[in-house]
């Protein structure tokens, strides 16, 4: 089902995610020198890793396909500003240590815990209403060829108009949520 993770690109990833989450959380930002030793690690090691099987090239495919596969899909949202640039940043480096396929399961994982963590921060603020006005904005904006964020300044991820949350930690979750999914389901 999943492609099979060692268990020192496991530890990697746990160091990784959990080091932003905490970063994101207190400073609302994800430094690149940590995005960056994530990247370096997850080619470096899948590279390495695969080549002790006698497949070096394999390795560097998976890191590739992997962080390609995660900007394929954050950079979109970034380019929006719906997202940070260090929330996109953060999931190249999910995606080379991971591999493309399980970085699928990680991003589907992410996104449902972030839309829970998210709609209870909506109930707790009382802007369930808004939010569903925004997101019909959102989608008109869209359907319109423009980019939501100009005509209105609270859906920028940028401004300190709209209601922001720390995506690390979703994304914290979800690769820790991953990780034992796969752990207790897959042999």
């Amino acid at each position: 089902m999943f492609p099979p993770v060692h268990p020192i690109l496991q530890g990697v990833l746990v160091l990784l995610v959990v080091t932003a989450a905490i970063y994101d959380f207190r400073f609302r930002r994800i430094p690149n020198w940590l995005v960056l030793a994530g990247l370096v690690l997850g080619f470096g090691l899948n590279t390495a890793l695969f080549a002790i099987a006698g497949m070096q090239a394999t390795g560097l495919v998976r890191a590739a396909l992997g962080m390609g596969l995660a900007l394929l899909i954050y950079f979109p949202l970034y380019l929006l500003r719906a997202m940070g640039a260090g929330d996109a940043k953060l999931m190249a480096a999910v995606g080379s240590i991971v591999g493309w396929g399980n970085w699928l399961a990680v991003f589907v994982l992410t996104a449902i815990i972030g839309g829970v963590l998210g709609a209870i921060a909506l109930l707790f603020a009382g802007r369930i209403r808004k939010t569903f006005w925004n997101i019909g904005w959102i989608l008109n904006e869209i359907l319109h060829f423009r980019a939501p964020y100009q005509s209105s300044p609270e859906l920028d991820v940028r401004s300190a108009a709209g209601m922001r949350m720390p995506h690390g930690v979703a994304i914290a979750l979800g690769s820790i949520a991953f990780l034992i999914v796969r752990a207790v389901w897959v042999k």
